[in-house]
């Protein structure tokens, strides 16, 4: 069986079909709409493939236009903005079946020295990585058993995800809780060396759990759901080179949600607490 880490890889390694215009696999999966973050590191690799290769990604943002079909091959457009002595500018569409479902805007810098430096700690102490359980390990714990379904996936999953706070499965559980969540996260195997990989591994990862910090408040993250939700729009700033294939903690809070609209933002730190990447993302909620 391919490792997960190898089958992401291979997910993000798009084919060219012309100079600006690339094609990315979109597996078949039970799941009703394509993932966002597939999409999204999918896009991004596109942009990055019409670089020189020696800037890294510093910042992207992104809208989800619509939902994307499993199954269903994806084209990326790719337009050359700007090529400037510091920065370089592209911007993606994504379309499937002659329909665009995503567009990307990555901004690419020159690596420069900076005249100063200072930077906002991790929220709280949170313990080291190797101490906690697996998700798939809590679930057991709880239910005696993974189900089907959740074994099928946990073999896929390409990412290791261990929640900071144990899992949530009753509603008197999330009584008073503050929207947020914290989860120490890294790939399950070696992304190799190329740093674009591991900037479009990341992307990928960071709309897995971002959206959770929204919910917290209200329902339980496991169990049966009360809400249906999508992501709208998704933004990323690249601060420090990383690998993706190390841990990484992913500290998430929702500072607001209203008009059936919720706000995360999170902030990523490497093990020694540098501060890797910030995201934000919009989310729509809905009642089932």
């Amino acid at each position: 069986m391919t490792n997960p880490a190898e089958s992401l890889v291979s997910l993000l390694d798009l084919e060219q079909i012309e100079v600006n215009i690339f094609r990315g696999r979109s597996p078949q999966e039970s799941l009703q709409r394509v993932f966002g973050g597939q999409v999204a590191g999918q896009a991004l690799v596109a942009a990055g493939r019409t670089t020189e290769g020696d800037r890294p990604v510093h910042s992207l943002h992104a809208y989800f236009l619509r939902p994307g079909r499993p199954g269903v091959p994806i084209v990326y457009q790719v337009e050359r903005v700007r090529d400037g002595r510091s920065f370089t500018t592209r911007r993606v569409t994504a379309v499937q079946q002659g329909r665009t479902i995503f567009t990307l805007t990555a901004s690419f810098h020159k690596p420069e020295q900076g005249s100063f430096e200072h930077q906002l700690p991790p929220a709280r102490e949170v313990p080291d990585p190797e101490s906690l359980p697996t998700v798939s390990d809590e679930i057991r714990e709880h239910l005696g058993a993974l189900p089907e379904q959740l074994e099928r996936m946990a073999r896929r999953q390409p990412f290791d995800i261990r929640y900071v706070d144990r899992l949530r499965w009753d509603p008197d559980d999330v009584k008073g809780a503050e929207p947020r969540s914290a989860v120490w996260m890294r790939a399950v195997g070696p992304l190799g060396d190329d740093p674009l990989v591991h900037t479009c591994a990341l992307t990928y990862a960071s709309d897995m759990t971002l959206l959770d910090a929204v919910r917290i408040p209200v329902e339980p993250l496991w169990g049966p759901r009360g809400f249906d939700m999508a992501s709208l729009d998704h933004a990323m700033w690249f601060h420090r080179p990383f690998r993706a294939d190390e841990w990484f903690l992913y500290d998430q809070e929702s500072p607001i949600a209203t008009g059936g609209r919720g706000l995360a933002r999170g902030r990523i730190y490497d093990l020694e607490g540098r501060m890797l990447v910030s995201v934000v993302q919009e989310g729509l909620f809905r009642a089932l």
